[in-house]
């Protein structure tokens, strides 16, 4: 268990709109498809044809796929002649992605050290 400091003040008890909105972009990112668009988009911008390309999905299921993280307000799109490009719209995706990334390398780094052969046993 965690101790707080001190110092440190509780947090803020948050209203039942701002969870239902934190709750919203959780979702968002639940679906490994759309993680797998989230990955590809934060090497930098893309069109939905890209994206369809490079996912290995047909352009329906991308699309619906990108609409829910539009509408989480996790991407962008720009429309540029005939192509739409999509783009990382929240700097905060790629620090969450990071940080989740982080701590199951840790994770698995441990569980490695963990099974390791020790031949003095």
């Amino acid at each position: 268990m965690l101790r707080k400091k001190e110092s440190e003040s509780p947090p803020t008890l948050m209203s039942d709109m701002a969870l239902e909105l934190i709750a919203f972009r959780f979702r968002a990112l639940s679906e490994p498809m759309r993680l797998k668009l989230l990955n590809l988009l934060m090497q930098g911008e893309r069109t939905v044809g890209q994206l369809v390309e490079a996912s290995g999905s047909g352009q329906a299921n991308v699309s619906k796929h990108l609409a829910v993280l539009r509408d989480a307000g996790m991407i962008g799109m720009r429309k540029e002649g005939l192509s739409t490009y999509c783009y990382i719209a929240d700097a905060m995706v790629n620090e969450l992605c990071e940080m989740m990334c982080r701590r199951l390398r840790e994770e698995m780094e441990a569980r490695a050290r963990a099974l390791a052969f020790d031949p003095k046993i």
